[in-house]
């Protein structure tokens, strides 16, 4: 795993008190179970390309607060977000938050932690 720089991981702990977090265990579930929820992928576009979950779409941190009402216009609509560690999608629920979602979600653990599991990956 990549060290993170002190000065983000301080940001990231600073917004993990504002959002709701969930677990690897609990995506696998509602995804097994066939729960409705949206579940977006964070990370870069060749990140996404090498392996994501079940269920999940693209939508980069870098253009997320950008495109999201495109792809989830509703902001009452249940959203889990990932990336690889759980801190770029913390970021970005957050700043969800602020645009007016109020069921956003961010997966502790991230694909790293999905991956680890043994669980399913598609390409």
């Amino acid at each position: 795993m990549a060290q993170h720089a002190p000065r983000f991981l301080q940001l990231v702990d600073a917004i993990r008190i504002n959002i709701r977090e969930c677990t690897v265990n609990d995506v696998r579930d509602r995804i097994s179970t066939g729960e409705p929820f949206v579940l977006i992928d964070v990370r870069e576009e060749s990140e996404f390309a090498a392996g994501h979950l079940p269920r999940s779409t693209s939508l980069g941190k870098g253009i997320i607060e950008r495109d999201i009402e495109s792809l989830v216009p509703n902001p009452a609509s249940e959203v889990v977000l990932y990336c690889g560690g759980g801190f770029r999608s913390a970021l970005a629920a957050d700043n969800l938050q602020k645009m007016g979602y109020s069921n956003i979600v961010s997966m502790d653990g991230g694909f790293r932690e999905w991956k680890e599991a043994g669980l399913p990956i598609e390409r």
